[in-house]
């Protein structure tokens, strides 16, 4: 993940969701992305008019067939060339299927190729993707990948081990390890104290290991995105600096600099004592360019073991 690569052969196949309003999957990844300089090119698994928490929503489940059609006309063109590719929420077992044969031809024609999975299946012990796709994750995805970012649910799913503190943490992202992802990072979890989120990565590169931890405040609300903004955002900085304690740090003050300025946007506009509304909680990304650009660290990872 040399920082030396040329800012033109950055090109990243990003093949997640995507939302006509708002910012979740794609449209949560691609602009943090662009920013700094890569090349995306994005297949939907869904596209809705909105993300599902507004309650309605219209839209369109691609699958398989869809995903192998869009795929062959880049192949036809020869519009192969990705240094890197980005996944995230897939709800088809055969449209899965499908993104793991992609990432093998197209590691064949770039065996550097750098894949990062956000293995989105579910969170708070609740499963919003199909149970056949896990099989898929656990014996073809995940081998497959460079870095890998659960939350504290999908890391169970992942080891069908049990995370109740940090120690099992760390075994079950070893696991992970075993399988060849070098790369871990665990982008949330309640093993923390009342108010506070914990976040672990962990690294196994050559031989040498290492991890950090951060804790983070709990900020009152739910956000949407969170998840996909992050993958694309670590994506970035362990490209840039090659290091997994800066990136890690860069990446969740990166995120959490967003969730902030939504936040308060939030309860200005839906006034005192007021529930903010879907769409008054979609990401301020656009507005947080520069923190998407030049983070401030607010949060310092400690060596953890």
């Amino acid at each position: 993940m040399s920082s030396r690569m040329d800012t033109d052969d950055r090109r990243v196949l990003s093949i997640q969701s995507t939302v006509v309003y708002g910012y979740v999957g794609n449209k949560s990844a691609t602009f943090p992305l662009q920013v700094h300089g890569f090349d995306v090119s994005t297949i939907n698994s869904v596209q809705f008019s909105n993300h599902t928490g507004y309650g309605k929503f219209k839209g369109q489940v691609l699958d398989d067939e869809d995903v192998t059609d869009l795929y062959e006309g880049l192949k036809v063109n020869n519009l192969l060339q990705f240094s890197h590719i980005l996944t995230g929420y897939i709800g088809s077992k055969s449209f899965l299927e499908k993104v793991k044969e992609i990432i093998q031809e197209l590691r064949s024609h770039n065996p550097s190729l750098i894949y990062v999975c956000d293995p989105v299946m579910g969170d708070n012990g609740k499963m919003y993707v199909p149970e056949n796709l896990l099989e898929v994750y656990r014996e073809s995805i995940v081998p497959l990948a460079d870095i890998v970012t659960p939350n504290q649910f999908e890391l169970e799913l992942l080891t069908g081990s049990k995370v109740t503190n940090e120690s099992e943490a760390l075994a079950a992202m070893e696991m992970l390890h075993n399988k060849g992802v070098k790369t871990v990072v665990l982008s949330s979890s309640n093993l923390g104290r009342d108010g506070v989120l914990i976040c672990l990565a962990s690294s196994n590169r050559d031989g040498a290991k290492e991890c950090y931890r951060i804790e983070i405040p709990l900020l009152p609300a739910i956000f949407v995105g969170t998840g996909d903004l992050f993958a694309a955002s670590l994506m970035v900085w362990m490209q840039k600096d090659n290091s997994l304690k800066v990136a890690f740090e860069k990446t969740i003050s990166t995120v959490q600099a967003v969730i902030r300025r939504t936040l308060d946007y939030a309860k200005k506009v839906a006034g005192e004592n007021m529930k903010p509304t879907p769409a008054q909680m979609e990401l301020r990304l656009v507005q947080s360019k520069n923190d998407l650009e030049n983070p401030e660290i607010l949060y310092t990872a400690e060596l953890f073991s």
